[in-house]
């Protein structure tokens, strides 16, 4: 029995790829039939981040500001930034909206300086954030929330990089990928159940906010 703050349910990486074989009618029989399921678990989940926002892999984080720096370097485990604010030395925060890259590209004096209002931020293979106006206080800080790429699969025995509710979507995709290379003759069943398991994961994984409608009512004036 599971006692307050322990997880009931744990399945490391080889036993994901053991059950994903067994799905194919197969067998993990050598050191190479491990390393290329490793490597299909590591391009399934960059197809996640590429399928849409994934909330566990949601991050937040501070970066100090300096006064006349308006570029700041992110690492590459940053996949997008969800939402800034500039919080100052009395700890209040303002929004920092951001703007695309023609945007940025249109804004006449670059180097004008004060609060930052506006981000842009990009998707390079090292991304940066250039703030506008360039900072001119060092006691601000960014606090914002990021994106973080989901952990590559290095050994097996080390759990997977995704909540215990997306463990069959996990098992569900590696077999299909598995079933691409070692057994075409269950392919297409075993993509359906694949989709059929991410979208449940995916619709499971959401906020849980309350949503109110209000109509907007218009009155017309009869003279």
């Amino acid at each position: 029995m599971a006692t307050s703050g322990s997880r009931d349910f744990d399945i490391d990486v080889a036993e994901i790829i053991e059950e994903a074989y067994e799905r194919c009618g197969l067998e993990v029989r050598t050191g190479y039939d491990t390393k290329t399921a490793r490597r299909s678990l590591n391009l399934m989940f960059a197809d996640w981040a590429n399928r849409g926002l994934n909330l566990w892999t949601v991050t937040q984080a501070t970066q100090a500001l300096t006064a006349g720096t308006a570029t700041y370097t992110f690492t590459t485990a940053y996949t997008d930034i969800l939402e800034v604010v500039l919080r100052d030395s009395s700890n209040t925060d303002r929004d920092v909206s951001r703007i695309s890259r023609s945007q940025y590209l249109s804004i006449p004096n670059k180097g004008t300086t004060g609060t930052p209002s506006q981000y842009y931020f990009s998707r390079s293979t090292t991304p940066t954030i250039t703030l506008w106006p360039t900072p001119d206080d060092s006691t601000d800080s960014l606090v914002y929330y990021y994106v973080n790429r989901i952990q590559d699969v290095d050994t097996l025995v080390n759990t997977a990089d995704a909540p215990f509710r997306f463990l069959p979507c996990m098992v569900a995709g590696l077999a299909y990928y598995i079933a691409m290379k070692k057994a075409p003759d269950r392919v297409q069943l075993l993509k359906v159940v694949y989709e059929e398991e991410f979208q449940r994961a995916a619709d499971e994984d959401e906020d849980r906010i309350s949503l109110k409608l209000q109509p907007s009512i218009q009155y017309l004036r009869v003279n």
